[in-house]
């Protein structure tokens, strides 16, 4: 998306992990844009580093973190803030819909006392005035008989239920950008849909920027303009989101396609990417995917390819084969 000046610009993210076995290199110079209603997904294998980038943002990082770059709201630099700066963004300008609604929520607390404190934190309602707000959001996220179920406790709704209530979570403050988290994961696949309806709805009738993380492709497909594509903390490819599924740049992309179920032929044989994922106690040097890459030559175990434009396209890749030899 292009135009308008990006609301938020994340700029050679790094982020670092201390821990008994050594740093562990979880984010390496990752960048992108968010404009105003934009939506975006960041897609990956489980450790790619997905969910690091978006609690980086929020400064929700573990303690024993480190992070490099900037990422920059409306001009501001959130890695640079203190906790108390960054605090009056979270949930008011920017809020985050975590993967897990369980454990999101507190079990002890009703769902109107957890949805009104947002509100009276950080807009300064008082308590009618914010259950009055958590009844209009319930509504919106279609929770059935809002206005009984609000003095109700988490583990009285069902999975796809209590994954509505955080989603209205973060809309309370009508935020400008909702980082996504797998808002869909231990979902079945009739849920799933739902939720994603129910969030392109929210973002269109608000004109919220969403970033969506997955590793699910299928999720992406209807949902999100443009993609980005991590692997071993790196950006692989990055594309408007029609495009990527059209003509992958990258055999790591190709691969998580492959992957994908077809609907138009329910016999084809879903292809696993073979190997595991690398090491990022030790990251390598080179391009991290060459030792799962059918397509490696031996300059791929030897250099770091970096994230250049796709043949005049709005795509970027980073590999050194050219597309065309891509099997």
């Amino acid at each position: 998306m292009t135009g308008a000046d990006p609301i938020l610009s994340v700029k050679n993210l790094s982020i670092r992990f201390r821990t008994g076995d050594g740093m562990v290199y979880a984010v390496n110079d990752v960048s992108f844009d968010m404009h105003a209603g934009q939506r975006l997904a960041i897609v990956g294998e489980s450790g790619s580093g997905k969910s690091q980038i978006a609690l980086s943002i929020l400064g929700l990082l573990a303690r024993n973190a480190e992070v490099e770059g900037a990422a920059l709201w409306k001009g501001r630099d959130l890695l640079a803030m203190p906790a108390a700066e960054i605090n009056k963004i979270r949930a008011r300008e920017i809020a985050m819909i975590f993967q897990d609604p369980m454990s999101a929520l507190n079990p002890y607390m009703t769902i109107e006392r957890q949805l009104s404190e947002v509100v009276e934190l950080h807009e300064g309602m008082s308590r009618s005035q914010g259950r009055a707000r958590a009844l209009e959001v319930m509504d919106a996220v279609k929770i059935p008989d809002a206005r009984a179920r609000l003095r109700a406790y988490p583990h009285e709704f069902s999975g796809g239920m209590r994954q509505r209530i955080v989603i209205a979570m973060a809309l309370m403050c009508r935020p400008a950008l909702i980082l996504a988290d797998e808002p869909t994961t231990a979902l079945d696949v009739t849920v799933q849909a739902q939720i994603m309806e129910l969030l392109a709805e929210v973002q269109q009738a608000m004109g919220t920027a969403i970033v969506l993380i997955t590793h699910d492709l299928g999720v992406v497909a209807g949902f999100c303009e443009d993609t980005l594509v991590l692997y071993g903390g790196r950006v692989m490819e990055t594309a408007p989101t029609r495009a990527l599924f059209r003509a992958p740049g990258h055999p790591y992309t190709r691969g998580l396609l492959r992957a994908v179920p077809n609907i138009n032929d329910p016999s084809a044989t879903l292809a696993a990417i073979p190997g595991s994922p690398p090491n990022q106690t030790h990251p390598p040097r080179a391009c991290p995917f060459a030792p799962r890459c059918e397509d490696a030559v031996t300059a791929c175990f030897e250099t770091l390819p970096m994230l250049e434009p796709h043949a005049g396209t709005a795509s970027r890749r980073a590999c050194l084969r050219p597309v065309e030899a891509l099997t």
